[in-house]
């Protein structure tokens, strides 16, 4: 029995790059909580493997191959939700990237990828569904950042840029699609899913922060959870950290 507080049966949710890593831990999380799930990213294939997943635990799923970074494909990938399913009552806009590199050294090509994958994408979806979920039923928008929006972190600094862009964004969508339309961020920390392959053994075992270590994938969860179901019904407009403390 899934707790009332944490039920997302008969919710349609929409995650970008849900097809691995935190997308993906959310996309299952969403699923055995009761909702039907969009993903969305890149490559169909690893879309249509996640979409298996959650049609195996008994809940409708849609594949959509999209650059979130386009909005040209961000209104095709709208278009194609919509007709399928009627409604989005939660997105997720978690697809990103931030290569680290000497800023110097950043062409502007990476610079303008960088910005329209975490800012410029993720402003055209959710302004165009929140318009949509403020005219229908309301709904929830999580917009996924990371603790280089908030703190200096050298060489990403247009990822940590697009990230603080993200961060301000937020507010401003749930005062001005706010009431029925909620909207927050969850700002990630350190965690160990496939990106984590590049890192030193050091730093797959160690972070700098209050915990002391990355995060398992799975440990976003209850973040994403809380901030897509009732059990916020009173929280927009902040940033939940689910860091370890990092500082």
């Amino acid at each position: 029995m899934i707790d009332p507080l944490f039920d997302l049966t008969g919710k349609v949710a929409l995650v970008t790059g849900g097809s691995r890593g935190l997308g993906l831990e959310m996309v299952r999380a969403f699923a055995a909580h009761g909702a039907d799930v969009i993903i969305a990213s890149r490559k169909i294939d690893n879309c249509e493997a996640a979409a298996e997943e959650v049609r195996a635990m008994g809940r409708r799923a849609l594949a959509v191959a999209a650059h979130v970074g386009k909005w040209d494909e961000i209104d095709r990938l709208i278009d194609t939700v919509y007709a399928a399913f009627g409604r989005v009552d939660i997105l997720v806009n978690n697809a990103g990237m931030g290569p680290r590199m000497p800023s110097h050294d950043v062409p502007e090509q990476l610079f303008d990828s960088v910005l329209n994958l975490n800012f410029k994408g993720p402003f055209r979806l959710a302004s165009q569904i929140a318009k949509r979920m403020r005219d229908g039923e309301g709904g929830a928008i999580i917009n996924v950042s990371s603790t280089g929006g908030a703190m200096p972190m050298p060489e990403i600094i247009p990822y940590g840029s697009a990230k603080a862009a993200l961060n301000a964004m937020t507010l401003s969508f749930a005062h001005e699609y706010g009431p029925k339309v909620r909207v927050n961020t969850l700002s990630a920390g350190p965690f160990l899913t496939d990106i984590a392959r590049s890192w030193s053994e050091e730093a797959r075992q160690k972070s700098r922060n209050a915990l002391g270590r990355p995060g398992q994938p799975e440990e976003v969860v209850t973040s994403a959870l809380f901030l897509a179901s009732p059990a916020s019904s009173y929280v927009t407009g902040t940033l939940l950290r689910c860091d370890g403390g990092t500082w």
